[in-house]
């Protein structure tokens, strides 16, 4: 018993470090509509870890972080030059998202099949390996993290802004193609951090389903984050204790896990939320 809680602390603990930043995260790519920008960079990513098994660059390490980054912050870039105001957007940013997901998943069946050993990266990198984190990992994980949190600290009040109230921001004139440039790439820090661990489904989830039912019951970012945390950490602890309980896939399972929580909020919501609700204004207060 005493082996399975030492087996089962670390991919905890990196679960409650990505639950801290992709929660966050998280609510700003569905503040933005851009629901599938996290899978696309998260592709982009895993093109360039996969890319840097060509030069014999194991993706794990420095260089091959750098890499993967690299990739990233192409996607970022496309992201924020395509970006136009909503009421005048002939073609929906979501498209251009799904074009770039499409094309990097391409590049990166091509590279594999050029590149040795690159076949079972890239399975890695869809389910990820949370269950055999180092603890050398968690801690890059975090330091890295921690940057990115206390970028988005001082940048808060523009991130907040063009996220929740994006006609507040036009009408102040700011440019936002570069505040979304910023944003995007440290996103991708993250993304590109994250993905190696964890996985391209699992960090899908730990960003988009925590949001998604937070944004059911509040708009209040304070609650909202709040919130994200609170579901990232209960789907987590669900996900590791049936996956060493029944001896399952632990990124799946938690996914699912994640899926049954989005059910049940869901079905709350419903029978005992909606008759009351009222349209609410997003807000940056401490009301909800």
């Amino acid at each position: 018993m005493s082996d399975l809680l030492q087996l089962m602390i670390a991919p905890l603990v990196t679960c409650m470090v990505l639950v801290t930043m992709l929660g966050y995260l998280g609510i700003h790519i569905i503040a933005r509509e851009v629901i599938f920008v996290d899978l696309s960079l998260a592709q982009m990513a895993a093109l360039g870890s996969t890319s840097a098994l060509l030069f014999g660059v194991a993706p794990q390490s420095g260089l091959g972080y750098v890499f993967s980054f690299a990739f990233t912050l192409m996607g970022a870039f496309i992201f924020a030059m395509t970006r136009t105001e909503r009421g005048r957007r002939r073609v929906p940013q979501e498209a251009i998202i799904g074009i770039v997901f499409v094309v990097a998943s391409a590049a990166t069946i091509l590279v594999a099949d050029q590149a040795a050993g690159a076949a079972e990266h890239v399975e890695d990198i869809l389910v990820g390996s949370i269950l055999w984190v180092t603890w050398p990992m968690i801690l890059r994980l975090a330091l890295v993290f921690i940057a990115v949190g206390v970028f988005h600290w001082f940048m808060r009040k523009r991130f907040i802004t063009i996220s929740m109230h994006e006609h507040v921001a036009e009408e102040k004139g700011w440019h936002l193609r570069w505040w979304d440039f910023l944003f995007y790439a440290s996103f991708g820090i993250a993304i590109s951090m994250a993905v190696p661990i964890a996985g391209v489904l699992l960090v899908f989830s730990f960003l988009v389903v925590p949001a998604v039912i937070s944004f059911l019951f509040t708009r209040n970012t304070t609650l909202l984050t709040f919130s994200c945390w609170v579901c990232g950490a209960l789907a987590s602890a669900l996900g590791l204790g049936l996956s060493f309980q029944f001896d399952l896939p632990t990124g799946p399972l938690i996914v699912c896990m994640f899926g049954v929580l989005l059910v049940i909020a869901w079905i709350i919501h419903r029978r005992v939320l909606v008759n009351d609700e009222e349209p609410e204004a997003v807000t940056t207060g401490s009301e909800s």
